[in-house]
């Protein structure tokens, strides 16, 4: 006799990862608008202070700010991918896990109800 109880597993298995999905993405999104946000200030204010004339303080500002545009870019596109492959790896050990737990599950209910039925029929 099989027990099937298991059968929502699959979506408390779905909802579980989008929860961590989230979590992540949202710990990861203020760490990169801190990052965007010091390396502004910081620029601007290191442009705006100097004792240049308008169009040389212009230039510099211009230069700077494709120079930071293009950095905060290429950190953003590294701090993605590192944060999917990480995701990917917990996403794949929770899978296994979940599996092999219920898995688990499933053997000792049938032994259970085994050694129910046996018991039951003696």
């Amino acid at each position: 006799m099989e027990w099937n109880f298991l059968s929502g597993s699959t979506e408390i298995r779905n909802n579980l990862i989008i929860t961590l999905k989230t979590f992540i993405m949202s710990k990861t999104t203020n760490v990169l608008m801190g990052f965007i946000a010091g390396a502004a200030a910081g620029t601007l204010t290191g442009i705006l202070v100097a004792p240049d004339k308008g169009v040389k303080t212009r230039k510099k500002l211009n230069k700077q700010i494709r120079r930071t545009s293009r950095d905060v870019s290429e950190t953003i596109g590294d701090k993605v991918e590192e944060i999917k492959e990480k995701l990917n790896d917990v996403v794949s050990e929770m899978r296994t896990k979940a599996e092999e737990t219920e898995e688990k599950i499933k053997e000792k209910v049938n032994s259970k109800a085994k050694t129910t039925k046996d018991a039951a029929a003696n």
